[in-house]
């Protein structure tokens, strides 16, 4: 334990080396790393999907209202933001993993058949309790990190939703050397694992001062290399399970690694810190100690004054008068502001169509005759590739605004429009393009949430950030109930129930509805490419309205409030005695004496 003493105003003690890292900017970061590397269990809808289905009796609209409701519970994270609002981060942190636990282990419950088969409500209401646990940890970890890091908003958002896309496979390599091939257990482990690391990191995860940094971007990118090296590594080995069957001390190995990957952040932490605890040591020694001078003034007599009237307004009346973009809206001015709802239009639509696209994939691999291996490795490239869009987005257009003052809104646009061409594959069937279409619908999926909420954040300002950000996050399962259940889950049970009726079938009750060939999701990609086009419209009137606005310099305030440092922490300033007034001669000849 090293330890070092120094006087000024008074005795301090400089903490341990390991309470400096554990208390430390950028453990903090790790911790939130940790945290959103687990949370991201609603994306494995799918490979449980099948053992809800079939267990419970359900069709496939049946299994889409329930993977609606997940999207709902996912997205809808207001009341997360409220309570982030008014308590510290701990608290929400929580509250999710106590929400996600219940939730995921009265599914488990249910599909093991442990309890009585509960009544479709009761199904719905169970994912959407689990599921919302996701928008808690978001909340107490995403939200906390964008604040306490303002002008890295954009690359914090894509690595830390990056994260939270590769977090899906993550979970599949450690359930598999666990559990081995028991698909039920994995609802049990999506229930007990993220709240246990939630847990674990309750009181790291916090607001800290904001310092601005000389080296914020490098330390960033550092996180960067190592989690493309873990999404390539998932990558591979994901390819090599799918060519082999692996046995279950296989799975430990590569379950071993991917362990390994997720915790060598901490060694660039450690480093970081341990030069930001030497740093300030020196500084400390180097401060110059300045004798105390008493320095008398007079405050001005304003007994005379009349006393200053205190106006206030109500915010109801304030509603439509917001401030100017960039600035601190209440969250009544963003919410009914022009462009927050063109915003949550986009989104409706945007992520609507694509998340209705990863929902279905097994189902649409299924029908389109692919194997199951093949079926597999869709919801595996959905994953990576959902990672690779939330990194490349936020690293991405970080760099393209602050060089070239890109606008984020016009990113946003251009993928969506990408995610056009996955639909269409979908919609027409093209041989093998399935492989392609998971590509770029992970791709597409993960490269708009870092966009659209460094948008919120930079168009609304940061004070109400919790809860801004769970309200645009909010128009995804609108679009994906309007999407998924009444086109999709509609349109695949009506061509499904023709079929047995062209062949002369009766459909008994519970029986599972199967649909096979192109016409199954045909009619409904068409709809949802034409719905994403129109989102598209709908995004370039948001690049119109908000062109001047990033045209400007919009991390200005941030510099104007915070210090740079050429080294990795704050600056240790010795106190500035350039406007203290001169002494006079007879107190220096009496200073001078008590010195001797």
């Amino acid at each position: 334990m090293v330890k070092a003493q120094f006087t000024g105003g008074g005795m301090r003690e400089m903490g341990s080396i390991s309470h400096h890292v554990i208390a430390g900017r950028w453990f903090m970061v790790f911790a939130s790393l940790l945290i959103m590397s687990v949370a991201g269990a609603t994306y494995m809808f799918g490979s449980y999907s099948g053992d809800v289905k079939s267990s419970l009796g359900y069709d496939q609209t049946t299994l889409n209202l329930l993977s609606t409701f997940k999207d709902l519970g996912s997205n809808v994270g207001v009341i997360s933001g409220l309570i982030n609002e008014i308590s510290p981060p701990w608290v929400v942190l929580l509250i999710g993993a106590t929400m996600n636990f219940s939730g995921y282990f009265m599914i488990w419950l249910a599909v093991t058949g442990k309890i009585q088969k509960p009544a479709l409500w009761q199904m719905c209401l169970y994912i959407c309790i689990g599921a919302n646990s996701q928008t808690f940890a978001n909340t107490g970890g995403l939200v906390t990190c964008v604040k306490n890091f303002p002008e890295s908003r954009g690359v914090v958002l894509g690595l830390l939703k990056g994260f939270v896309g590769l977090s899906g496979a993550i979970i599949t390599q450690l359930y598999h050397a666990i559990y081995g091939h028991d698909s039920r257990s994995l609802i049990l482990f999506i229930g007990w694992l993220p709240a246990a690391v939630s847990i674990v990191f309750l009181r790291t995860v916090r607001i800290m001062k904001v310092v601005r940094q000389a080296n914020e971007p490098k330390m960033f990118y550092k996180f960067l290399y190592i989690s493309l090296g873990l999404a390539g590594f998932l990558m591979i080995i994901i390819i090599i399970q799918n060519s082999f069957r692996f046995s279950k001390p296989e799975f430990v190995g590569s379950a071993s690694v991917v362990v390994i990957l997720l915790f060598a952040p901490f060694l660039v932490v450690f480093k970081e810190e341990l030069n930001v605890w030497k740093t300030k040591q020196e500084a400390v020694n180097n401060i110059i100690m300045i004798p105390p001078v008493k320095i008398v003034t007079e405050a001005p007599n304003t007994s005379h004054l009349p006393p200053l009237p205190e106006k206030e307004v109500s915010c109801l009346r304030t509603v439509f008068t917001p401030p100017g973009r960039g600035e601190d809206f209440t969250i009544l001015q963003a919410l009914f502001s022009i462009d927050m709802l063109i915003l949550f239009t986009t989104t409706t639509f945007g992520v609507g169509g694509t998340l209705t696209a990863i929902d279905n994939l097994g189902q649409i691999g299924r029908s389109l005759g692919y194997p199951t291996t093949s079926i597999t490795t869709f919801v595996s490239l959905v994953s990576i590739w959902n990672y690779l869009g939330r990194v490349s987005s936020g690293f991405l257009s970080e760099i393209l605004l602050t060089k070239y003052k890109f606008p984020r809104p016009l990113m946003l646009t251009l993928v969506l429009f990408l995610s056009c061409v996955g639909q269409l594959l979908i919609a027409f069937g093209v041989p093998n393009s399935l492989y392609i279409s998971s590509v770029i619908m992970g791709f597409c999926f993960g490269a708009q949430w870092p966009l659209i909420f460094a948008i919120i954040s930079e168009l609304f300002g940061l004070k109400y950030y919790s809860t801004l950000y769970n309200l645009g996050a909010g128009a995804s399962p609108v679009g994906s109930y309007i999407l998924n259940v009444v086109v999709a889950g509609h349109l695949y049970d009506k061509e499904a129930m023709r079929q047995l009726r062209a062949k002369g079938i009766v459909r008994k009750d519970g029986e599972d509805l199967i649909c096979t060939g192109i016409e199954c999701y045909k009619i409904s990609f068409l709809i949802i490419t034409a719905t994403t086009l129109f989102g598209c419209l709908i995004s370039l009137i948001l690049v119109i309205r908000t062109k001047k606005f990033y045209g400007g310099d919009i991390y200005k305030k941030f510099r104007e409030v915070t210090e740079v440092s050429s080294t990795a922490t704050e600056m240790v300033v010795p106190p500035s005695t350039t406007a203290l007034p001169p002494v006079p001669p007879a107190e220096r000849n009496m200073m001078e004496v008590d010195n001797k």
